[in-house]
Parts: structure tokens; sequence; C-alpha cells
């Protein structure tokens, strides 16, 4: 059931992604549908190894609405790691198409997410790191 809810709760955060980003939703679901999601104190490791806070990061979502028509993104092999008191810790593969701040634009990461396990889960923490060049490339990117 966590698996379910785990899984359910990033594809979720990442449908928002999608809707934001082309333009189909509009600016006043940006706090129900991303903001409300996250912890205060969150943090998120990008693929480029820098370090960015909930505020940092919110901005750059927040000025990206409705920049790219064509981005889309497929979650794939949502896995439960740990459950530790009140939190779990899962892994899931992040699949990106036409996502012009990324380079390349077809791309694939694996992130390591920390979430409190709260009604809804909250988001504390993510590590993401590329995919490797020869996985990434095979795809598929038909979504």
């Amino acid at each position: 059931m966590l698996r379910a809810t785990v899984q359910q709760e990033v594809e979720a955060l990442h449908t928002f992604f999608v809707g934001w980003f082309s333009g189909a939703l509009p600016e006043s679901q940006f706090e129900s549908g991303f903001l409300s999601r996250f912890d205060p104190g969150f943090l998120l490791i990008p693929p480029a190894g820098t370090l960015l806070t909930l505020d940092e990061l919110a901005s750059g979502v927040r000025r990206a609405h409705a920049t790219t028509p064509e981005f889309r993104t497929a979650i794939r092999n949502v896995t439960v790691r740990r459950m530790l008191d009140g939190h779990t810790l899962a892994t899931y593969e992040e699949w990106q198409r036409n996502a012009l701040a990324s380079k390349p634009p077809e791309n694939a990461r694996l992130a390591t997410v920390l979430f409190e396990n709260t009604e809804p889960l909250r988001w504390l923490h993510i590590h993401e790191t590329w995919m490797p060049a020869s996985v990434a490339a095979k795809g598929p990117y038909d979504f």
C-alpha cells in the first residue's frame, strides 16, 4: 500500500510539472499543486550537484510557467527502499522529453526521495543523478 501511495505522489508532482511548464495549469494552482507538497526545509540536489532550497526551487519553477509547451515526463521504477520512524526513502526514474532547460532535452535521471509519512506525503529531500548516457539514449521517449 505504501508503494502505491509513493508512486501516486511522485506521479502527481510530475503531472503538475507537465501542466505548469506547458501552460495547461493556471498560475493559481502553484500553491496547491506545488508548494503545499513540500516541507519548508526541503532540499533538492539536481544532477548538476548544486543545492537548492525550497525557496530557490519554487522561484525557478514559478518563473518557468508556460515556457515549454511540449515538455513531458514519464516516471518509472518507483521503489520503496526503507521505512524509518515516520519517513520513507524511495527511488524512481524520471524520463523527460522536450526539457528545454536540460541538456540534452531528452534525458533520464535517477532520483532518491525522502518523504515524511504524513497525509499526504511531504517531500523532505530529493537527490537526482543522470542515468548513464548509454541507458538514456535508448529511451524509450514515446510518452
